[in-house]
C-alpha cells in the first residue's frame, strides 16, 4: 500500500474519515532517525495493506498538526482509529514493535 502524505488540508479525509486505523509518522527531511524509520514503515504498509493506512506528516510543513498531537520529538508515530487518537510512540521502531503498536 502506498504511504499517504498527510497535510492539514487532507487530514479530515485521509485520517478522520478513514474506516481503518491510521498510523501517522511525524518526521522531517533533516532527521536521521526518520530516514532510518522510512523503510520499516514501507514494509509495514505493504504487510498491512487493507488493514491499516500509513501516513506521513512533515513537521516542518505541518507544524499545527504536530502541535495538535503534542509531537515533541521525531520520529513519532501516532495511531488513530475511526478519527480518534489511540496512542503515540517516539523514536525509531523496529517492524515487530510497530506490529505490536498497531495491535495486529
Amino acid at each position: 500500500m502506498e504511504i499517504v502524505k498527510v497535510t492539514n488540508d487532507n487530514f479530515e479525509q485521509e485520517v478522520l474519515a478513514c474506516k481503518e486505523p491510521v498510523l501517522l509518522d511525524f518526521w522531517a527531511d533533516w532527521c536521521g532517525p526518520c530516514k532510518m524509520q522510512a523503510p520499516i514503515l514501507d514494509a509495514l504498509a505493504e504487510e498491512m495493506d487493507g488493514k491499516i493506512k500509513v501516513g506521513k506528516v512533515n513537521v516542518d510543513e505541518e507544524a499545527a498538526l504536530a502541535l495538535k498531537y503534542q509531537v515533541m520529538s521525531i520520529p513519532t508515530m501516532v495511531l488513530m482509529d475511526q478519527g480518534v487518537f489511540v496512542k503515540r510512540v517516539s523514536g525509531v521502531q523496529q517492524l515487530e514493535d510497530l506490529r505490536a503498536f498497531v495491535g495486529k
